[in-house]
């Protein structure tokens, strides 16, 4: 993922201008990360640094989905619906 590419993501996930922490921006930047280092794993099978780095993605971004659940179920269902994750 390029600078161009996060600035897109943080434009239409920040919760203001100038966001660069929040839950959901989080989520969002790790989700695309994740899709990226899918398709490539689908190319190189045995990457297994690569998938090792992925698995730790996957589970940082179910602890921040976990989090987001338990402080705003809101907030959390609008992100999981518009990142069209399965929970």
């Amino acid at each position: 993922m390029d600078k161009a590419e996060k600035q897109v993501v943080m434009k239409e996930y920040g919760t203001h201008e100038g966001d660069t922490g929040s839950t959901e921006l989080q989520v969002a930047v790790l989700t695309t990360r994740i899709l990226e280092l899918t398709d490539h794993l689908r190319v190189h099978k045995h990457d297994e640094s690569t998938r090792r780095g992925l698995l730790k993605m996957v589970g940082r971004r179910r602890r921040l989905l976990r989090y987001l659940n338990r402080e705003n179920v809101g907030r959390y269902r609008t992100l999981i619906t518009k990142l069209g994750l399965r929970r």
